[in-house]
This record gives structure tokens, C-alpha cells and sequence, in this order.
């Protein structure tokens, strides 16, 4: 069974920067981190895979927001710098067992419980 645990959400000023943390326990393949606006779907932001393979970002965060993982720790960052009030949303770690990446919430299995991020402008 995996379990995931994120840690590092908060208020913080528009420019400022948030680092969330996921660790997850069993095995995974890919994680990808999504985030949900009130009012909105929930959208991708970044994946990673433990094989590799070049991390994925969405448009809206290239060049703001870095991805990184810990293998040794089963541990995977996000790095979220010149935050914009557009950012404020819950954000979730994801983790699927396919080694494929993906960008569609669906083909994640577990989901962590989600942690708010709140940019003030």
C-alpha cells in the first residue's frame, strides 16, 4: 500500500517562495504534483519519475517551480519560487505505479491529503 504525506503549504506574499515536501512510502514509479483552484479543476503542475526520465512542468510554472527528488528518502520537492497570487490552490502529491509519466490525475492511484498554498497579492 502507498501512503503519502505532504508538509510545507502557507501564506506567503506574491514573489515569495514555498518549498512542499511529499513522502511516500511503498512503491511508486512516477509522482506528480497537482493543484486545485477554488472553482477550477485540478491541473497538473509537475511530474518526476524515480527512472530519470526529464521532469515535467506545466506552461503556467516553467521557470518558477522546480521538481526534485530523493530516492534514498522517497521524498520528492517542490520548489516554488515568484509565486503569484494564480497559484493560490490546494496542492496534491500523486503517485502511480505505471512507469510511465503522465499528465492526467486519473492514472494516479494515491493521492496525499492535499495541502492549501495561499498567495496574497
Amino acid at each position: 500500500q502507498v501512503q503519502l504525506v505532504e508538509s510545507g503549504g502557507g501564506f506567503v506574499q506574491a514573489g515569495g517562495s514555498l518549498r512542499l515536501s511529499c513522502a511516500a512510502s511503498g512503491r511508486t514509479f512516477v509522482l506528480g504534483w497537482f493543484r486545485q483552484a477554488q472553482g477550477k479543476e485540478r491541473e497538473v503542475v509537475a511530474t518526476i519519475s524515480w527512472s530519470g526520465r526529464p521532469t515535467y512542468y506545466a506552461d503556467s510554472v516553467k521557470g518558477r517551480f522546480t521538481m526534485s527528488g530523493d530516492n534514498a528518502k522517497k521524498t520528492v520537492y517542490l520548489q516554488m519560487d515568484s509565486l503569484k497570487p494564480e497559484d493560490t490552490a490546494v496542492y496534491y502529491c500523486a503517485a502511480r505505479r505505471a512507469s510511465q509519466m503522465s499528465v492526467k490525475d486519473y492514472e494516479y492511484e494515491y493521492w496525499g491529503q492535499g495541502t492549501q498554498v495561499t498567495v496574497s497579492s
